[in-house]
Formats: C-alpha cells, sequence, structure tokens
C-alpha cells in the first residue's frame, strides 16, 4: 500500500460529510427558509447531481494515485462474482422502485402538481428482510469486485463505513418522521443483514 493511500479514505470521508449534511433535516429546513416552500420540488434532484459530481474526485484518486493488485478472480469463480454483482444492481434497482424510482431520483417532486414532499413508510418487499436494502445490494456490489487493489480496498472500506454510518443517520430520520411505526419496524427487521431464521416473536438484529 502506497504513503498517498490514505488519501482515499480522506476523500470517501469528505464525501460522506458533504452527503449526510445535503440529506439532513436541518439543511433542507435551512433551504426552504431561503427559497420557498418550493424547494422540495428540485432539493432531491440537486441533491443527487450534486452527490454524483462529487464522487467523481473519489473515483479520479482511485485511477490515479499509485496502486497494487493484491488479487484477480479467475473463471469459474469470476462468473460467480458477476452474477452477484448483477443480482444486487437487481436488488438496488427493485428496492429504489418499491419507494418510487422517479421520486428517488428527483423527478417526480419536480413535475408534481404540489410540492409537499410526503412519504409513507415501505416494509415490504425487499425491506421486509432489511431496513436499507439499497445500502446492503451497494455492499455486496462493491465486495465482490473481481480485481482488487490497493485503493480499491481502501474505497471499499471507506464506501462501507459510508453506508452503516449513512444507515445511522437515516434511521434518525426516519424515527422523527414516523415515530412509534419505524422504532416497531427496527426492533423486527435487520438493518443490512437479512436475519437467517426469523421467529414467530420477530425481534431482528442489526
Amino acid at each position: 500500500m502506497h504513503s498517498t493511500s490514505w488519501l482515499i479514505l480522506l476523500a470517501v470521508a469528505l464525501y460522506g460529510i458533504l452527503h449526510s449534511l445535503l440529506a439532513s433535516l436541518w439543511l433542507k429546513n435551512q433551504a426552504q427558509a431561503w427559497f420557498g416552500e418550493s424547494v422540495k420540488r428540485w432539493y432531491r434532484l440537486v441533491y443527487n447531481f450534486i452527490g454524483f459530481l462529487s464522487f467523481l474526485p473519489v473515483l479520479a484518486l482511485v485511477a490515479w494515485l499509485p496502486d497494487s493488485q493484491y488479487y484477480a478472480i479467475l473463471p469459474p469463480w469470476l462468473y460467480l462474482s458477476l452474477a452477484g454483482q448483477v443480482l444486487a444492481l437487481l436488488g438496488l434497482v427493485a428496492a429504489a422502485r418499491q419507494t418510487g424510482a422517479w421520486s428517488f431520483l428527483g423527478l417526480k417532486q419536480l413535475f408534481a402538481q404540489s410540492s409537499t414532499d410526503s412519504q409513507q413508510l415501505e416494509v415490504s418487499g425487499l425491506y421486509h428482510y432489511v431496513r436499507h436494502p439499497i445500502y446492503s445490494a451497494g455492499i455486496i456490489f462493491i465486495w465482490l469486485t473481481p480485481v482488487m487493489t490497493a485503493n480499491i480496498l481502501l474505497l471499499n472500506i471507506g464506501l462501507t463505513a459510508y453506508f452503516v454510518i449513512g444507515a445511522w443517520f437515516e434511521e434518525r430520520k426516519l424515527l422523527r418522521e414516523f415515530g412509534d411505526a419505524y422504532a416497531e419496524y427496527r426492533k423486527r427487521t435487520p438493518m443490512l443483514i437479512p436475519a437467517l431464521r426469523r421467529h414467530t416473536s420477530g425481534v431482528g438484529k442489526a
């Protein structure tokens, strides 16, 4: 591992801080105070756009910094790795569709007749097994990469930490939004890893 590799972890940390700040209720309320109620129409779209642009420097560091390869998965195990990544992508898309793909991208809010940003607690489908299936799918995808280098390893470690910390912050927001309904859902449903067995009493472990 090269002496400059720590810059990748720093870049992921800065990205996570920015992303979490943009997702916070405090900043959303500040934006609404500055720009009015109509900010709810375009906030999600701008949030996604900034998130995409701010992640590009992270990827640039992974590509440009000195690197060394740890391993490369060869056939036939390569096909299993790629199949797992495809399933993870399908799971991510399915979870996004459950909560509304257009809403997830920010396009539904942009063209909605009302600027009201109301959400329903989703507990069915993939959300029946884990509370954050999008994060779960993301973790599976990055760790099934068929080529592992020092830079990719640090990127994966940083992103995994970001997913876990981001899920924790998101849960605080969801508890404020849905109250007892989310607290009960959290008791019976694991956070990121599906339970191997589900008991009738149904208390899952995060």
